[in-house]
């Protein structure tokens, strides 16, 4: 059983901030900001977050500073994603990770090469959400349930645990579940990714369809999307990354949808059944 936290005084940064508010949605501990002792180093009921030199998740202990100049630069919240089997996931569907362990690990300036940018980008990025947390964080040396500070890493915990773990769930239904659907018009041959209705409907329905159509490779193939309507018993119908093939004001007229958005990326339709999906679908068709 987890008992407390442990992470370095000083300075806080994004990734020790984020793997203390991993750990404090799991455990519901408290955190306290000074250097570990050989007692927290070898007591597993002690999480040691981004401080001690020791890399052992049997032990509990996330540290990155002791790995050699020539690895991959890899963060205290990647190491605790990976004791939780999440990294992989994490890794293909936050895209925030990858820079946000450069800059812990190269700092801004190769940080910033990296992202083919200029220096002064990574300061243009920040916000006051930003440095308040984390200057607030800095601030503290113990914090337990009972302040604000401690609730909101609570949430951002569990709402990226949440968030990681639903997608996988929900990527792992959509295969079940999904259709690739080739048309063909008189104008060209398009595709476009078809998830029928669930019932009952929970969430988002269109929750993970481009994560998915990614996931498969598809993303320079597909050009549309179908998926419940979760205000209605019809379907919505969706531009993929906003191709320019596709538009639904072309649609806005049929009797049986009921909205098209005036830059034609979506439309919503009472039609269920798949030929009229697949009719509506090809009549929005513009090829350039």
């Amino acid at each position: 059983m987890v008992r407390q936290i442990v992470t370095h005084p000083g300075g806080a940064h994004k990734d020790d901030f984020l793997a203390c508010s991993v750990l404090v949605s799991l455990y519901q501990v408290p955190i306290h900001r000074r250097e570990p002792t050989p007692e927290d180093l070898a007591d597993p009921s002690t999480c040691v977050v981004d401080v001690g030199g020791e890399h052992d998740p049997e032990k509990k202990n996330f540290d990155h500073h002791q790995f050699p100049q020539d690895q991959p630069p890899i963060c205290a919240l990647s190491l605790v994603l990976q004791d939780l089997g999440l990294y992989e996931d994490a890794q293909q569907f936050c895209e925030w990770l990858e820079p946000a362990e450069w800059l812990d690990c190269l700092g801004p300036n190769e940080t910033a090469a990296k992202l083919g940018a200029p220096r002064e980008v990574i300061n243009q990025l920040l916000s006051p959400i930003d440095v308040t947390l984390l200057k607030r964080f800095a601030g503290g040396k113990q914090w337990t349930l009972n302040e604000p500070i401690w609730q909101v890493m609570r949430m951002i915990g569990e709402d990226l645990l949440a968030y990681l773990r639903s997608l996988r769930k929900r990527l792992d239904l959509i295969a079940t579940r999904a259709e690739w659907w080739q048309l063909e018009t008189p104008r060209g041959a398009f595709e476009a990714l078809f998830m029928p209705r669930i019932e009952p409907v929970v969430g988002e329905p269109s929750f993970g369809l481009n994560r998915y159509i990614e996931e498969c490779g598809k993303e320079n193939t597909i050009i549309a999307l179908i998926y419940p309507d979760r205000r209605g018993s019809g379907y919505g119908l969706g531009r993929f990354n906003d191709h320019p093939a596709v538009d639904f004001t072309r649609v806005e007229a049929e009797p049986d949808v009921h909205f098209a958005h005036g830059r034609g990326f979506v439309a919503k339709t009472s039609a269920t059944n798949p030929d009229r999906l697949r009719e509506l679908l090809t009549k929005a068709y513009v090829p350039a």
